[in-house]
């Protein structure tokens, strides 16, 4: 199947600047392509995994993909999709946060050589404001700026929008121009919300430079409420292994509703789309098996974190993940975030160990947090604020599950890892 009737067939292809000469263009050899993502934090999130994944899709297909780490549009911001301005950050930060997101790249797209990491503040940071407004900003009408949905939206709102981030497009613009010259870069890929972004960058080559080049955006991953996945939106599932474990991303996809698993396989899999029909077939035969989600928690796992990690993740999920029995432990034991106690820290008021675990902020928020109703200890709602844990809660007096809320697991082992 030809790479656009795949992505097609996978729900993948909302826009396209012009398909057939996008077809055209990718049947007579390879295409250098960038995905851009904001670095805003120190770690991706599984809204970026469309993106990465597509630039895969590319790559298997004989495509050279160029990953962009926006540090200089980064410390501006997109307002599409945000009610108010975002938080600025410092220099030092953004250049961390590039180094960090690096690593969780090659994990799907290989070691740099098959892929390019490029950040748009090398080529930004020293653009002059003249030869910018000449060069760019000469050739996009306000108009053309003030009809995007995003702008209009902000613009409306009871917060406005700050020139800096009104420039965002243009910014992003110039990124596609600069790609061009000096990459050869012929398209660019992202979800739906940066079509007129996007355009915007075609339009800036068309008109400095004569050149044809082409766009491709892709549906918005909602979540089941219709909101965008993503860093702000309250879905904090990280690409980086310290922050979601690949036992918490295995848990997180094995949880996807019936109703959306088709669709996450053909999206975040690298599945072909015949296999994925007829394994959401099988598992419509017996829904209670998790057949779809199991392959899916498995497959995503194994993009982001490599085959044996997903391996490790089924193997601790061999059983529910409120399953508390000795063999269900050993089977998590380095699959999901740990905290070791010696019998010298025992016992140890649970408040403390909630915060200990990440699972609560604070003290005051585990107090709370239990008072709700919401902390448990192997399954069980922990009573009061005073409550402790000891030896004796230890499962074969080495293992204990905390848990806050439905979802945020922790192991807590006793003594040291054998």
């Amino acid at each position: 199947m030809e790479l656009l009737d795949d992505l097609e067939a996978r729900g993948l292809l909302q826009d396209t600047t012009d398909r057939a000469a996008l077809a055209q263009r990718l049947a007579r050899g390879p295409v250098t392509l960038y995905y851009g993502m904001d670095p805003s934090a120190d770690s991706l999130h599984t809204g970026n995994l469309i993106g990465l994944v597509m630039l895969r899709r590319f790559q298997l297909a004989g495509h050279h993909p160029i990953a962009l780490a926006g540090g200089a549009t980064g410390m501006i911001g997109d307002p599409g999709g945000r009610s108010e301005e975002r938080n600025l950050l410092d220099e030092d930060t953004l250049r961390r946060n590039v180094a960090a997101i690096k690593a969780q790249i090659e994990r799907v797209l290989g070691p740099a050589g098959a892929w390019t990491l490029v950040d748009n503040y090398d080529w930004t940071r020293d653009l002059p404001l003249l030869a910018f407004l000449r060069d760019v900003g000469k050739h996009v009408t306000v108009n053309q700026m003030l009809a995007r949905e995003s702008v209009k939206a902000r613009i409306e709102s009871e917060h406005g929008i700050s020139y800096t981030e009104f420039s965002y497009m243009l910014l992003q613009a110039h990124d596609y121009w600069w790609l061009h010259r000096h990459h050869g870069c012929e398209l660019q890929i992202g979800g739906s919300d940066q079509w007129g972004n996007i355009l915007s960058g075609v339009d800036l080559i068309r008109r400095r430079n004569g050149d044809m080049v082409h766009a491709l955006c892709w549906p918005l991953l909602t979540a089941p409420d219709g909101s965008k996945l993503g860093k702000t939106t309250g879905a904090r599932t990280w690409l980086d292994p310290a922050r979601t474990s690949p036992y918490e991303l295995y848990q997180h996809f094995l949880q996807t509703d019936d109703r959306q698993v088709r669709q996450l396989l053909a999206w975040l899999t690298l599945l072909p789309v015949a296999e994925i029909d007829a394994l959401v077939a099988e598992h419509a035969q017996d829904p209670s098996r998790r057949l779809a989600q199991s392959t899916l928690a498995r497959e995503v796992t194994a993009v982001v974190h490599g085959p044996e990690a997903a391996a490790a993740a089924s193997r601790g999920s061999g059983s529910t993940a409120d399953d508390v029995s000795p063999a269900a432990f050993r089977a998590r034991e380095g699959t999901m975030p740990t905290t070791e106690l010696a019998d010298g820290d025992l016992p140890v008021p649970v408040v403390d160990l909630l915060v200990r675990a990440g699972l609560a902020a604070s003290k005051s928020a585990a107090a709370r947090l239990v008072q709700q109703g919401g902390a448990y200890v192997n399954n069980e709602a922990v009573a009061s604020p005073e409550a402790t844990v000891g030896p004796d809660d230890f499962v074969e007096g080495r293992w204990l599950q905390l848990r806050a809320g439905k979802r945020h697991r922790h192991l807590v082992v006793r003594g040291p890892a054998g």
